[in-house]
């Protein structure tokens, strides 16, 4: 069933982020968004976008606009993983760029459910997600009592160590449904 699930069909929560700091920022989170509801991606809820500086080692570059989105997935998280890299590719970003450097589009599988996963490919949760304000932000706004999986610390506890990180709301991110 094309961005949903046929009823009676088990899935599990998930939280993705997508970020974008090259060409039309907004339009490529929404496109992002209705990409991932072709590919199954179930989404409940998106959170309001917003404009954040860069992170990491690349700070000379535009500013990002970020979201999250809460959805459902009918799958194992390495085939969640994949749906994102699919997603990326046809939006344009090259695989091999440079870590934390200018990109199209990122969408990156925060948590899925409780679970806790390491492999060489993925992490879960993802090792950002309490780092990072403009994760932390839009993840609260959707569900406030968020938890990390594994310790059960409430997400909220972790913004005061991001405080400084600048992450400014901008508006909703509006797509077609």
């Amino acid at each position: 069933m094309e961005g949903g699930l046929a009823p009676g069909v088990s899935a599990e929560r998930v939280y993705l982020g997508l970020g974008s700091n090259e060409g039309d920022r907004l339009a490529m989170l929404r496109a992002a968004v209705t990409l991932l509801r072709e590919r199954g991606v179930a989404i409940e809820a998106c959170s309001s976008v917003y404009e954040t500086e860069p992170q990491g080692d690349v700070r000379e570059q535009r500013d990002f606009l970020n979201a999250c989105v809460r959805a459902r997935f009918a799958g194992e998280p390495k085939e969640l993983l994949a749906v994102c890299k699919s997603v990326e590719r046809a939006l344009g970003r090259q695989p091999g760029g440079v870590r934390h450097g200018p990109r199209p589009i990122d969408v990156d599988l925060l948590l899925f459910g409780d679970r806790i996963e390491r492999s060489e490919r993925l992490v879960l949760p993802h090792p950002e997600v309490t780092r990072r304000r403009f994760v932390l932000e839009p993840l609260l706004e959707l569900d406030p009592d968020l938890a990390l999986p594994g310790s059960g610390e409430p997400l909220a506890a972790f913004l005061s160590t991001v405080a400084g990180q600048r992450v400014e709301p901008v508006g909703p991110l509006v797509f077609a449904a």
